[in-house]
């Protein structure tokens, strides 16, 4: 259970004629809709194995976390043998591959596919509505897809969350109904509440004073004033969710539950969280290394027992040890704010596209019918968890009950995943199935669940579902968006570290309203309308 890595992406504009975008070669007719007889579903089984009696050879690009060559992991081995599809891998670093990404579609140079491709809307719309990416529904609804239609029909917001407004499904999603967390939660450390005596606080008052208390009462009890109360990396890993103290669903476009689209960094909520980080800030309480510090040093101060309150996808993963119990997970509290707190969901579905076919490929129906595999139970399996024999084998197969075998040399589990398959370190397609992990949970499985149910759920709201904008509306809003992002970000530093007095906020409410905060929201608001008001399957 690694956190997801996200990289950042700069949308750069494909201008293609359309004798280019001929030369492309769309082998689908307009709206991926399949034509009888047409030379590449021949030969293409609509179920079963092998997908092609002779092989054919495809060009993916993706994402690499680095962890093995692709071409000899156990995983892509077992689909070409089942396939008979061989594939090419263009591959580029996670942390480089936003970049790599938008120099393939700007040179035109186009792999068939794309896997964990990070499509984000703007990049579906663009590319799709210029002919790069190709229509998928028709390949779906077609017959070559009949595991993620089964999701979608049985998921209908999932497909009109990732229809664009011209009518076409141009990428696919990863899938999961059980979703809770966008990212890893605050946590508190538990030996601080311990030694402190403390119940965990219920409002920003009583986190002021145990935040406090933590600084002063030595918790660590190595008779040193060392105590850090709140540590962050550049407040990025906990905006989210404090954002929520003060009645705010999403550290981005989000809306409220009457369906008023709001931009959070304009608004009383925003004057809220900064005036409480500034207090934080000046009385030490939180961690005068937040803007410059790496994860990996703020997981250093975690494992020397110095961190009170923290953000990490698991606890131990900052705290150290193996998984356990024993720091408890945060329950948002609340502030000034009416209603507050509140908590934003995850939607159950990926934000960004994770698998896109390109025009170049040859082949769409029989690329289909193998992303298709990793929607079943099989192919999750598969992907997910590696072939029989390796990291797992069934227990009791008839009820699809497994259990883990031993790690070579006994090595970290999760390390020895990323060398058996691709789906490590990013979001690939597919969709999560409970009985995946029959007989694999363990303890602190249960648990996180439990601390899920008590402490986040019953405050939670999708923020915002995936819209998407118009041609028109994106490139208005990417252009607001491009400066606002950038201002907002340095002016948030200088608030919360005094570089910029809160007396202040008028003017910089003022200068985010004239930099085009409010036009944002009547952009989103006129796209969320929309997507309120289209029917959630056909």
């Amino acid at each position: 259970m690694k956190k997801l890595r996200k990289a950042s992406s700069i949308l750069l504009c494909l201008m293609m004629s359309a004798s280019v975008l001929a030369a492309c070669g769309s082998s689908g007719s307009e709206g991926g809709t399949t034509t009888e007889g047409s030379n590449s579903a021949e030969g293409v089984k609509k179920e079963g194995f092998p997908i092609v009696e002779e092989q054919i050879t495809l060009k993916v690009m993706s994402q690499d976390a680095g962890m093995a060559d692709w071409n000899t992991m156990p995983v892509l081995q077992e689909m070409e043998k089942l396939s008979n599809i061989k594939l090419e891998y263009q591959l580029s670093p996670i942390d480089s591959f936003a970049t790599k990404k938008n120099l393939v579609f700007a040179s035109g140079d186009l792999p068939d596919f794309f896997y964990a491709a990070d499509l984000k809307p703007a990049e579906q719309v663009t590319y799709g509505t210029q002919g790069v990416l190709v229509p998928l529904e028709g390949y779906i609804d077609g017959g070559y897809a009949p595991n993620i239609k089964k999701a979608l029909d049985e998921n209908p917001d999932v497909r009109k969350s990732f229809t664009t407004p011209d009518g076409h499904m141009y990428a696919l999603p990863f899938i999961d109904p059980t979703a809770v967390w966008y990212r890893g939660p605050v946590w508190y450390n538990g030996k601080f509440l311990e030694a402190l005596g403390k119940e965990e606080p219920k409002t920003t008052e009583e986190l002021y004073a145990y935040l406090k208390a933590i600084k002063e009462e030595d918790p660590n009890g190595n008779g040193k004033q060392d105590e850090i109360p709140l540590s962050s990396v550049k407040l990025d890993d906990i905006r989210m969710y404090f954002f929520g103290f003060w009645g705010m669903y999403n550290e981005d476009i989000y809306a409220d539950k009457d369906g008023n689209v709001h931009y959070p960094f304009q608004e009383e909520g925003y004057k809220g969280y900064l005036t409480f980080m500034n207090r934080l800030w000046e009385e030490e309480l939180l961690d005068h290394e937040t803007f410059s510090q790496t994860d990996e040093q703020k997981k250093a101060k975690g494992k020397n027992n110095q961190i009170g309150l923290f953000s990490d996808y698991h606890p131990y993963f900052t705290m150290g040890g193996e998984p356990n119990a024993d720091h408890p997970m945060m329950t948002p509290v609340a502030s000034e704010i009416e209603g507050s707190p509140v908590y934003g969901k995850h939607p159950g579905m990926a934000a960004n596209g994770t698998f896109a076919i390109s025009s170049a490929n040859k082949h769409p129906e029989a690329t289909m019918r193998w992303v298709d595999y990793l929607y079943s139970y099989e192919g999750n399996t598969l992907f997910d968890q590696g072939p029989e024999g390796l990291m797992w084998q069934y227990k009791d197969k008839e009820n699809l009950v497994k259990e883990w075998l031993p790690v070579p040399n006994g090595g970290d589990r999760e390390e020895y995943r990323g060398t058996i398959t691709p789906n490590y370190g990013m979001l690939t397609p597919g969709i999560k199935i409970p009985e995946l992990t029959n007989g694999l949970r363990n303890e602190f499985d249960d648990w996180i669940d439990e601390q899920n149910q008590e402490k986040l759920v019953p405050i939670a709201k999708t923020p915002f579902p995936n819209v998407y904008l118009t041609n028109e509306q994106q490139s208005e809003a990417s252009a607001l968006l491009s400066d606002l992002n950038t201002y907002v970000k340095q002016m948030e530093a200088k608030f919360v570290t005094g570089q910029e007095p809160m007396s202040n906020w008028d003017n910089y409410v003022a200068q985010v309203k004239k930099m085009g905060g409010d036009r944002l929201v009547e952009l989103y608001q006129e796209a969320y309308d929309t997507w309120n008001s289209t029917p959630a399957a056909e």
